[in-house]
């Protein structure tokens, strides 16, 4: 590696594979956890013996990671932090704040599948369940609960702009709501043969975790870089 002063210095190489091989892949780095691992997020009939709230508990979730949902078209994502409404499998008389449909399509008798990314964005208890059909899926056990601790707290892309000044009141059909950047998931795709025989062999969490960490180390690699040069 030379800089622009004519000097070779071949540490500055180690100091870069140091600073990758150093990135956090453990509980200090943002994780996705695909619901239900290779089973997916089926309600009972259509998987019989899935127990999501046994796939929920013992994990560790925290502010900035996501839920990654792979189903079909015929299925949902709602995300509430009511219970009632929970318990009930039923949101049709939800207020406004009350619930998320991630998967706000209508029903659809459909095998296409698609992934549904889901950022925990709020700290304590989170429950998700599928909402289609009158609540026969949930009923049926395609639902779960999670609880949400601070972490990292949020990355920049999933947090809100703080604003300087109350919003105008002709703000919009959003009513001067954040728009938030869901991409913090890198390379979220629709599941395939490949991607389960990636996982098979380790590669689930832990690269979903180096995806997260390879930005920041790429910063600083370039920061040392210019240090230097100059």
């Amino acid at each position: 590696m030379v800089l622009s002063g004519g000097l070779v210095v071949p540490w500055l190489a180690a100091v870069a594979a140091l600073a990758i091989t150093a990135a956090p892949l453990g509980a200090d780095a943002y994780k996705n956890y695909t619901v239900g691992d290779d089973k997916g997020w089926y309600d009972g009939l259509s998987l019989p013996g899935v127990d999501y709230q046994a796939w929920a508990d013992g994990k560790n979730f925290s502010l900035g990671d996501f839920l990654i949902f792979n189903t079909d078209k015929n299925h949902s994502v709602v995300q509430t932090r009511n219970v009632t409404l929970y318990e009930s499998c039923d949101y049709n008389d939800s207020g406004p704040d009350d619930t998320v449909e991630w998967a706000a399509a209508p029903p659809e008798f459909s095998k296409d599948a698609v992934t549904v990314a889901v950022p925990l964005l709020d700290e304590g208890r989170a429950y998700f369940f599928s909402g289609n059909y009158d609540g026969e899926q949930c009923e049926s056990g395609q639902r779960f609960a999670v609880d949400v601790a601070h972490g990292q707290g949020l990355p920049p892309d999933l947090r809100p702009p703080v604003a300087d000044a109350p919003a105008p009141s002709s703000a919009g059909p959003a009513d001067g709501a954040a728009a938030l950047d869901f991409s913090h998931p890198k390379n979220v795709t629709t599941p395939s043969a490949t991607d389960d025989d990636d996982e098979q062999l380790g590669g689930g969490s832990a690269s979903s975790s180096l995806r997260s960490a390879l930005p920041v180390t790429a910063t600083l690699l370039i920061t040392l870089l210019f240090a230097f040069a100059v």
